[in-house]
């Protein structure tokens, strides 16, 4: 084996089939089928047709990933799969197909976590990443901060979301306001035009009562209710509803509590760089807000392009990638899939 091992990877966490295939930091293909138009007509993610949906990407996306990385499966080093946390049945096809290819290739399996997964995707834009540093990981599934020591054993949680994650409002948010699914990029591109102070929109756990208890939780439940209520309030007045002002007062609420909390846990541990990960992490107002009050605080800000911030198979062939040129024990092969699997446990 080489100092840089070769990785395939697979993603099925949620509705994208993806494979990536790394050697080392290098990303040589990024495949991904999706299956979002599948679930648009129900405004959210349905599991039963994501694992279906997986079942029958599967093979087509890996055939398709090792010819645009000019490589045979036989070739590469280990097999790199997201087993948890997700989708349960999700999981389990894309479990179940590494197990496969890891059997019938004779290659070591590494079963590894999502979330540790979107912090390593970001070695193959920027290289290695500072050891420590705060990752704010940021989704449809997730809001949480991480203090991260070594990417391959050492993820520490800081904080999470109690109730719904910043994706997730997002969706909830467009769902209100007549948008399209999945919200984010929707809400992202109406905020472009709109006013960010028309509305005061709540932000959540910021209170000195919560900060005691809840320093660096997130809350984006009451922010959607609160929207939802200005919505009704409008509709009953006959009044007509500025789309582009609502998505951009939102936005911005949902941005600014991101943004101070994460620097706040950063700087409580004397961090000096923040990487900013998941589906959430492409949204524009996020980065440059990020950037702007990262940089008052002297900290550096890393974020993956838009295209490695959604889920994909490029992120768990890059922890894969990591887990093999630092000697990591592989998984077994009755490793499971852990639809609750926490961050602590990078490999399962």
């Amino acid at each position: 084996m080489t100092d840089e091992p070769l990785v395939l990877g697979i993603e099925t966490s949620c509705d994208e089939t993806g494979v990536g295939i790394v050697r080392g930091h290098t990303l040589l293909a990024d495949t991904v089928a999706s299956s979002v138009e599948e679930h648009a007509r129900f405004g959210g993610v349905v599991p039963e047709v994501a694992s279906r949906a997986h079942l029958e990407a599967m093979v087509p996306t890996i055939e398709r990933a090792a010819e645009t990385a000019g490589v045979a499966l036989s070739d590469v080093d280990a097999i790199a799969v997201t087993s948890g946390p997700g989708l349960a049945g999700a999981l389990l096809v894309g479990v179940a197909s590494a197990k496969a290819l890891a059997i019938g290739l004779g290659k070591p399996i590494y079963g590894v976590n999502h979330l540790a997964a979107h912090v390593a995707v970001d070695q193959l834009e920027h290289g290695p990443l500072p050891e420590p540093c705060l990752a704010m990981l940021v989704s449809g599934g997730h809001s949480s901060l991480l203090e991260v020591s070594d990417v391959t054993v050492g993820v520490e949680p800081m904080g999470s979301t109690i109730d719904d994650a910043a994706g997730e409002a997002f969706d909830k948010v467009a769902r209100l306001l007549g948008l399209p699914f999945p919200g984010g990029p929707h809400i992202d591109r109406q905020a472009r035009s709109g006013n960010s102070v028309a509305i005061d929109f709540p932000r959540g756990l910021t209170s000195r009562r919560d900060l005691e208890r809840h320093r660096f939780d997130f809350s984006f439940s009451g922010l959607k209710t609160a929207v939802a209520r200005w919505v009704e309030a409008q509709q009953r007045s006959g009044a007509t509803i500025d789309v582009a002002d609502v998505a951009a007062s939102f936005q911005e609420a949902v941005c600014d509590v991101l943004t101070r909390k994460a620097i706040d846990a950063a700087s409580s541990r004397g961090i000096e760089d923040i990487l900013i990960g998941g589906g959430v992490a492409a949204n524009s107002r996020l980065r440059a807000m990020a950037e702007e009050r990262a940089g008052a605080a002297g900290i550096r800000v890393r974020v993956p392009r838009p295209g490695l911030c959604t889920d994909n198979g490029a992120m768990v062939a890059a922890l894969g990638a990591e887990l093999v040129a630092r000697g990591r024990t592989p998984s077994l092969l009755d490793l499971p899939a852990d639809s609750s699997q926490p961050i602590t446990t990078v490999v399962a």
